[in-house]
């Protein structure tokens, strides 16, 4: 695959808090925007990506050919001498690729799509464009689209783009494209042009626009809270799937830590109900790519909350019924989830002692400590691994 990268813009809206440097250079947690955006491409069969610049161009263009070597693709770029509108842009970029299906990924927005699925969306003779689409809820900041006979999940046509509404649930344009260049869409337009306008309206008009939804870990930089919320959560994100993407020879069976792993800890308190539950970022999508690396994933978890008496254990139940449905929901699994309520330390099923392993083993007896791998987020889950014999990676 080759990819484009639309670096372009002005980011006007991000201008209070980031004025110096062009919106894909942003620093998130001390690295600009744009390392996120190439990580996430070099996890992919990509051999080419160009970066569409314009705005403060030099800046982008430095520190990319400062850092192209940490990169297992080509990196060229497209430069607007003057702004060329979103449609010239991509078409400039274009210009510089060898390949027929380009996928074309905004700067401004991290949308964790698997590309490989991804670029085999558009296997109908009357498809020229692909658009990943991001379920959301109760939203006014984006437009609305709808999928022809109301599809609401996988893949189908696209109907209509709505003007931004406030929308209880819908799907959004999630600012990943994938385009045919022998469509000949670009033929005859302007070197300045608009993608919308131009593209997409007369295009899905024709039937010809394609939606491909996934429910992936998405933000959009673009206004400044958002851009704060990245601070924190794309350095988890990265984590979480650089964890969840390698490769682990010799292990058959993951345990997971919960609190800090599963779901963000709530300082000095307990998740006590589903309504203070709140997953990791993208640790939906990493439970998706462990189902299909290992043969059996457990959870084992302390849950001090119900001993102190702060919480039910019927409380704990429903948390955890709701956390695997949406797991399972969204490709993952958990095969069993193992907790202690106890409050002393003492107690043999309270990590780090080994009683919750040792249950876990009786009750599956294929699990073998030589083949198990641990994973959390505190001293207390790798003490338990070491106690328990098995390895450990600490989030």
């Amino acid at each position: 695959m080759e990819a484009i990268i639309l670096a372009g813009g002005l980011g006007t809206r991000l201008r209070s808090v980031v004025s110096k440097v062009p919106k894909c250079m942003a620093p998130i947690s001390g690295e600009p925007f744009l390392k996120y955006l190439l990580h996430y491409l070099s996890g992919f069969d990509i051999s080419k990506v160009v970066i569409s610049v314009g705005y403060l161009k030099d800046i982008i263009i430095d520190w990319t050919s400062d850092n192209a070597a940490d990169y297992p693709f080509e990196i060229d770029f497209a430069i607007e001498d003057e702004p060329l509108g979103t449609g010239g842009g991509i078409a400039l970029a274009m210009s510089k690729t060898s390949g027929n299906e380009i996928i074309v990924i905004n700067g401004d927005t991290f949308f964790n799509v698997d590309l490989d699925r991804f670029s085999k969306g558009c296997n109908t003779g009357d498809c020229e464009t692909v658009i990943a689409l991001k379920p959301m809820e109760e939203f006014t900041r984006y437009g609305n689209v709808l999928m022809e006979n109301g599809v609401q999940s996988g893949k189908g046509r696209i109907a209509e783009f709505r003007e931004k509404e406030y929308c209880i649930k819908g799907l959004i344009n999630g600012g990943i494209y994938m385009l045919r260049k022998d469509s000949g869409i670009f033929d005859g337009l302007p070197e300045k042009f608009s993608f919308e306008t131009e593209i997409l309206k007369p295009e899905t008009a024709a039937g010809k626009t394609y939606g491909f939804i996934n429910d992936n870990y998405f933000i959009d930089i673009g206004i400044p809270s958002d851009y704060e919320r990245a601070q924190k959560e794309l350095p988890e994100l990265k984590k979480i799937m650089d964890i969840a993407d390698a490769d682990y020879p010799g292990y058959d069976t993951l345990l997971l830590d919960r609190d800090g792993v599963i779901n963000r800890l709530r300082p000095g308190d307990y998740v006590k109900s589903w309504s203070e539950f709140e997953f990791m970022p993208g640790i939906k999508d990493a439970m998706a790519v462990f189902s299909g690396k290992f043969e059996n994933i457990f959870i084992v978890t302390n849950q001090r909350g119900v001993g102190r008496g702060l919480m039910s254990e019927n409380d704990l139940l429903e948390i955890h019924g709701k956390m695997l449905s949406e797991i399972t929901n969204h490709g993952g699994r958990i095969d069993g989830i193992y907790y202690c309520t106890a409050t002393g330390m003492n107690d043999p099923m309270r990590k780090p002692n080994t009683g919750m392993f040792s249950l876990l083993q009786k009750e599956h007896p294929e699990v073998k400590k030589e083949r198990t791998l641990m994973i959390g987020d505190s001293q207390s889950d790798m003490e338990f691994a070491k106690n328990c014999g098995i390895s450990g990676i600490k989030l």
